[in-house]
């Protein structure tokens, strides 16, 4: 992938504009991410692992108590 490309498309797409002193950081940043994705994209999942598609959110331990 072309992190490059992605970066100006990206970039233009939300308005936004990287500045030329940042954009090492960037580039370093998405390198390090897509390493990051290669490595979680490559586990296997069963059906029980997938995330769920409704959120429920819990109250904190002890809030009830308030």
């Amino acid at each position: 992938m072309d992190h490059n490309a992605y970066i100006d498309a990206t970039a233009a797409t939300l308005g936004l504009k990287i500045a030329t002193e940042h954009r090492p950081g960037v580039l370093q940043f998405f390198g390090l991410v897509a390493g990051m994705a290669a490595l979680v994209q490559g586990l296997p999942l069963e059906a029980h692992e997938e995330s769920g598609n409704v959120f429920r959110p819990v109250s904190p331990a002890g809030e009830d108590a308030l």
